[in-house]
């Protein structure tokens, strides 16, 4: 299983965003998806009941070829099928 560590922008924004790190980390360990991005990261994926029957998707972005792997950043957003991956 992939160890990670949460870069100080990724900390800063799990506290201004309110997303419990235990959430993330759940996520990290058990994406949904993982998904390529720009410059050879990945997102770890998840789609997230974040109260009130609200789903939206929890992403984190990896950078998987440190060791640990590196999580730079960390956010919600409520588009789910702008990022969803649809193609197996």
């Amino acid at each position: 299983m992939p160890r990670f560590v949460y870069s100080r922008h990724a900390q800063e924004e799990l506290a201004q965003r309110g997303i419990p790190q235990a959430l993330v980390d759940s996520v990290l360990q058990h994406p949904q998806q993982v998904v390529p991005e720009h410059n050879g990261r990945v997102a770890y994926q998840s789609q997230v009941d974040f109260g009130g029957g609200k789903i939206f998707l929890l992403r984190a972005i990896v950078v998987p070829t440190r060791d640990p792997a590196l999580v730079i950043t960390v956010y919600r957003t409520s588009k789910i099928e702008k990022y969803w991956s649809t193609t197996p």
